[in-house]
């Protein structure tokens, strides 16, 4: 999915509607018996494989001169401590130094919870309401003997903490180095939680596509899918749903657009489970496609499948947008980002976000490994009439790309 807050997502696709009693009975009422929960397996990260992730920054920040790394609440202090946290005015934080323990710095009235998801070993150090958090973390650097050494900031890290730490006599650079070499290499139990969630959306999609009637509004059918999502074990995260003109548009417009015969319907669904992702586009049309509509299903499909076969070992990321690009000229669309045509980057990277980096985007020079996590959907958008987009994700294996979930071959089974 094109590059959006989720959040915003929700708040545009699914909030309740205005209008019309019985679509909102009909949306959180649905018969969800035939549905069952897909994660009662699903294995959750350990302490030794956080460890193990920590022991990895370690030697990146051994090997880029880093002494230690600030991590704020979001998806990467999860990844390494386990806490998941809001963040607010009151700064928790982690640091990882380049030996030994981290240390968490919380509020002192906020140290209990702070410890209720704290999954490693850990040092943790508290301030209180009138003291400055940032002098605690140069004071920890110093008891380290590392202040003399570059602290790495994690890229989504706020502008205070990052002047907090300078005004406190530290250096800092950026810790994308350390962090992304980290993250953007998923372990085997990462993928797999990562496939759970594409299996909980896949399920959801094929109990949703016979449930779809005419006149159902765009929320009608975003909250049908949420309420299958939940039952089947996943964590919604988003459930974008474009219809007729509106789908001509990556992200949508405000127009309201309800499901019609010979109009397409265009979804762009995700959950989470134990906090990865799943990213799964898939349109179809309510009723018979035209023949435009079939056309450009069908060019789409193949999109994806240029953009797989462009997934090789060791190629620049950006090739696979390269690749899609060209065929897609070829057919006479764009050329670059011009309509009718791709308007947007071929893929992102996925994970914990639903939007990490690296994406697969022209000029991107960061080579494909095993490990890396990617999103294919490569649509195309024709404005005043509609779009397609399927998307898939894939995962880079040893021996090429591999899917997370299959791409459907035909519009007329639009979710097999």
């Amino acid at each position: 999915m094109p590059n959006l807050t989720r959040r915003h997502l929700l708040g545009a696709a699914t909030a309740l509607p205005l209008l019309g009693l019985s679509s909102v009975v009909r949306a959180a009422e649905p018969d969800l018996s035939a549905l069952r929960d897909l994660t009662t397996g699903a294995q959750p990260i350990t302490v030794a494989e956080r460890q193990g992730r920590i022991a990895r920054a370690q030697a990146l920040m051994k090997a880029n001169g880093i002494g230690a790394v600030l991590i704020e609440p979001g998806a990467s202090l999860v990844y390494f401590t386990g806490i998941r946290w809001g963040r607010s005015e009151r700064l928790t934080a982690a640091v990882l130094p380049i030996e030994g323990d981290p240390c968490i710095v919380t509020p002192f009235f906020e140290e209990p919870r702070t410890r209720e998801t704290l999954a490693i070993p850990a040092q943790v150090r508290v301030w209180q309401e009138d003291e400055d958090p940032l002098k605690l973390i140069a004071g920890f650097l110093r008891d380290r003997k590392l202040a003399h050494l570059p602290v790495g900031i994690e890229e989504t890290v706020r502008f205070f903490a990052v002047d907090g730490l300078r005004k406190a006599g530290m250096k800092v650079v950026s810790a994308n180095a350390v962090v992304r070499g980290c993250r953007m290499i998923k372990t085997p139990a990462e993928i797999a939680l990562m496939q759970l969630a594409t299996d909980v959306t896949i399920a959801a999609y094929r109990w949703l596509h016979p449930r779809v009637e005419k006149g159902m509004s765009q929320r009608d059918v975003s909250a049908l899918m949420d309420a299958a999502t939940r039952k089947l074990g996943g964590d919604p995260e988003f459930s974008m749903v474009l219809v007729g003109e509106g789908a001509a548009y990556p992200h949508g417009t405000k127009t309201p657009s309800p499901v019609a015969e010979g109009r397409i319907v265009l979804m762009d669904c995700g959950c989470a489970v134990q906090g990865y992702q799943s990213d799964v586009s898939r349109t179809f049309v309510y009723g018979t496609p035209s023949t435009e509509q079939r056309k450009v299903w069908d060019v789409v499909a193949h999109g994806q499948q240029v953009a797989f076969e462009a997934a090789r070992l060791g190629a620049p990321a950006g090739s696979v947008d390269d690749a899609v690009r060209a065929y897609y000229a070829s057919l006479g669309y764009g050329p670059d980002y011009k309509l009718p045509g791709l308007s947007h980057r071929t893929g992102h990277g996925i994970g914990l976000d639903g939007h990490e980096p690296v994406n697969l985007v022209r000029g991107e020079a960061t080579r494909l490994a095993a490990g890396m996590c990617f999103s294919n959907e490569p649509g195309i958008y024709i404005p005043g009439s509609f779009g397609v987009r399927l998307e898939d994700c894939f995962h880079m294996t040893e021996s090429g790309p591999k899917w997370f979930s299959t791409p459907p071959r035909s519009i007329d089974r639009p979710v097999a």
